[in-house]
């Protein structure tokens, strides 16, 4: 299954690029994570529970990142074991590009599945991977941007001189 798309993100090429590197941002973007460990240079492990049709699963798995181009791009790799479901692997090669308004982030996927996910059939399969992706990149981009402005009065805390605080990384660097 191959799939590509791109979204904007309202913050600096680096800020993206230092959340997807923090494990503590990716676990808050992982649909169905629960741990996160490790770090960009040796890797992440990760626990992930997913449903996929009438398959329930605990997934081990490990995530690699590769060709890393700081500010720019990187290769995400990575395989989980789901034991009597079978297996997933897959990558993920992510772009960032300044742009008006903030960072673009284009991403191209690539997913394999083995076991009993594979007899589920490809549309389930591929709708399913389809699912996770936008639902990731979806998380990252509310994660790194913080809440919206429908959320802002209640979500958000004033800074220093009345300025308003949002998103993980202006949160470390206040």
């Amino acid at each position: 299954m191959h799939m590509t798309d791109s979204r904007t993100i309202a913050a600096t090429p680096e800020e993206v690029w230092a959340a997807i590197l923090d494990p503590d941002v990716l676990k808050q973007c992982v649909p169905g994570c629960t741990e996160m460990s490790g770090s960009a240079e040796e890797g992440f492990e990760a626990t992930v529970v997913q449903k996929v049709g009438p398959v329930k699963a605990t997934f081990q798995g490990t995530v690699a990142l590769s060709d890393m181009v700081p500010g720019q791009s990187l290769k995400l790799s990575g395989e989980g074991k789901g034991g009597a479901a079978g297996f997933a692997k897959g990558g993920a090669d992510v772009t960032l590009k300044a742009v008006e308004g903030g960072t673009e982030l284009h991403y191209e996927v690539e997913a394999k599945v083995g076991g009993k996910l594979a007899q589920l059939g490809s549309r389930i399969i591929d709708g399913f991977a389809k699912k996770m992706a936008d639902q990731f990149f979806s998380n990252f981009q509310t994660v790194v941007e913080g809440p919206q402005e429908a959320d802002a009065d209640s979500a958000e805390t004033a800074g220093e001189g009345g300025e308003k605080k949002k998103g993980w990384f202006k949160k470390l660097v206040s």
